[in-house]
């Protein structure tokens, strides 16, 4: 007995959209699940490349990117619906294709033809490419995602003129595919604007003089995907490679992330989804009192709130995902409600799988602490629920500048 459901026969895919998520479903499941485990305790920075490459094939480095250009040009609904699918085998992995599917957005979302021809064209070769998009700093969360606190960051990477160049210079902590990726997509501020209101996001090839790789993080959960340190020292980037303008960075950043909220929602649904059908198969054959576990009414309203943060979560990220489809630009309150949510049903449905399971649960080789440590991610990225709080209750209230 197993809790299921077929993407694929979402109404609003097309064909082509409909036959690449039947061929992600039995991705996920007979190549990336079976490895979830093993890269789960590899060391620190490693990218399981014999999968990405495999991926790579199925055009997982090329999702959005359109079907004109190469691509597989999947709608917002696809690319979600994918996403849960990668994430309920394993979402490390699902962040690594999902990382260089953020870095080609700021770009696709620019319409800025040079810089499609030269940076997307990479990923549509035979071999498999990363990329990333660093944001994030040591000392800077919020004042990274909300407008209004964006005279409050501190130590910003800058962004100095050089002539026809730009002299990037700071640290970026905590990047998705930073270790392994050629290519980011860099928030800078000017020099001279208070925090980061002179938000200004660059093209960078990670390969040039002036950029290095830093610390490799070594994260509790994702493991799959590498994360660390992007240095730049007096590193130049050409002017043709800004995204959109000088000081554009805000408008670019926030458009991002009521994007990325989406298919951050999507993952963890499927993360959610995974300790459900763990509790299910469990519930499914273990015994207490004569009786199958799930017959047991404690057992059965375990299972039943299990499964409605599911389906809710789910219907979410559907909606958030359908609205960016038709919705220019990108609503804030919806990814942002999806998201809070399901951020919230993967870490109770992880906690109730340990309590159905049990003791062989809290073994080790179960996998189930696997499941449990990486829940608590997705309440991290692309905001925390407290930054979400903001977003919300700033679209309730109407004020336009926390959109």
């Amino acid at each position: 007995m197993t809790f299921t459901h077929s993407p694929a026969d979402h109404p609003l895919l097309d064909s082509f959209e409909a036959d690449v998520l039947r061929t992600v479903v039995s991705f996920s499941r007979d190549v990336i699940a079976p490895g979830a485990a093993e890269r789960d305790s590899t060391e620190k920075g490693q990218v399981d490349w014999d999968t990405v490459r495999e991926g790579h094939a199925l055009g997982l480095l090329r999702m959005a990117i359109p079907r004109d250009m190469g691509g597989l040009g999947l709608s917002n609904l696809a690319v979600a619906l994918l996403v849960e699918e990668l994430a309920a085998a394993d979402p490390g992995m699902a962040l690594v294709f999902g990382a260089t599917g953020l870095f080609q957005t700021p770009i696709l979302i620019s319409g800025d033809s040079r810089l499609q021809e030269r940076y997307l064209a990479p990923f549509l070769g035979s071999e498999p490419v990363l990329a990333c998009n660093a944001v994030a700093e040591e000392r800077n969360g919020t004042d990274l995602v909300l407008p209004d606190n964006a005279p409050f960051a501190q130590d910003m990477t800058s962004a100095k003129r050089s002539g026809s160049e730009y002299l990037l210079n700071g640290t970026k902590r905590y990047i998705t595919n930073a270790p392994a990726a050629t290519y980011a997509t860099v928030m800078a501020n000017f020099e001279g604007s208070p925090g980061s209101t002179g938000l200004t996001c660059f093209v960078v090839d990670l390969e040039q003089d002036g950029v290095a790789r830093g610390e490799i993080h070594d994260k509790v959960g994702y493991r799959t995907a590498p994360a660390g340190e992007l240095v730049f020292t007096d590193a130049r980037v050409p002017e043709e490679n800004i995204i959109g303008e000088e000081y554009g960075g805000w408008d670019l950043n926030v458009a991002v992330g009521n994007l990325t909220r989406v298919t951050s929602a999507s993952v963890a649904t499927g993360i959610a989804r995974h300790s459900l059908e763990r509790a299910i198969a469990w519930s499914g054959q273990r015994r207490q009192g004569g009786r199958l576990l799930y017959e047991h009414q404690m057992s059965a309203r375990k299972l039943a709130d299990m499964a409605a943060r599911v389906s809710a979560s789910r219907a979410l990220y559907l909606d958030a995902a359908v609205k960016a489809d038709n919705v220019i630009p990108t609503p804030a309150y919806e990814p942002a409600v999806a998201k809070l949510i399901a951020d919230r049903a993967a870490i109770d449905n992880a906690d109730a799988a340990m309590a159905l399971i049990g003791a062989q649960a809290f073994q080790r080789g179960d996998g189930m602490d696997r499941v449990l440590r990486d829940a608590y991610a997705p309440r991290i990225y692309e905001g925390s629920p407290e930054a979400l709080a903001l977003v919300i209750t700033g679209d309730l209230f109407g004020r336009s500048e926390t959109r």
